[in-house]
């Protein structure tokens, strides 16, 4: 018998900026933005760039930027099943909304650490709400 697969909700965490996209769109597109506000990497704006971010507990991961649409989109691969995608959009009064989606999630699935997908989303997800709302945000400028 075939095994289907379930697949988990998309991680979403959105947030209001007071920062310009100009001054987002570098905290998410350049290796020295996301170092400050995210993971180390040797990250470059470029399709199909092949590069890793690096974690204490789990060392590098490999990524592939697969969209680039600036100031308003990108998208990478992030290890063996999951999609990293930011999205940018001006608001009212010159500030920026910022989405960070993070897809790929399989309840069936196990990371490459052999954990389950569906004990790790959890985990994540509380992550991303530390990272992109204390992190992102001291780094940008605050909030609206």
């Amino acid at each position: 018998m075939e095994k289907s697969e379930q697949k988990l909700p998309e991680i979403r965490k959105t947030v209001e900026l007071k920062a310009p996209i100009a001054k987002v769109w570098q905290a998410v597109s350049t290796s020295e933005g996301l170092k400050a506000w995210w993971m180390d990497n040797n990250f470059e704006a470029k399709k199909g760039h092949e590069f890793v971010v690096r974690s204490a507990q789990f060392g590098e991961s490999p990524c592939r930027v697969t969209e680039l649409e600036s100031p308003h989109r990108l998208s990478f691969d992030w290890g063996k099943d999951w999609t990293l995608t930011f999205e940018l959009e001006e608001t009212a009064g010159g500030g920026t909304r910022f989405t960070l989606i993070h897809s790929g999630w399989d309840a069936d699935a196990h990371t490459e650490f052999g954990q389950p997908h569906s004990v790790v989303r959890g985990i994540m997800d509380g992550g991303w709400e530390n990272i992109v709302r204390r992190n992102l945000v001291d780094y940008v400028g605050g909030t609206v």
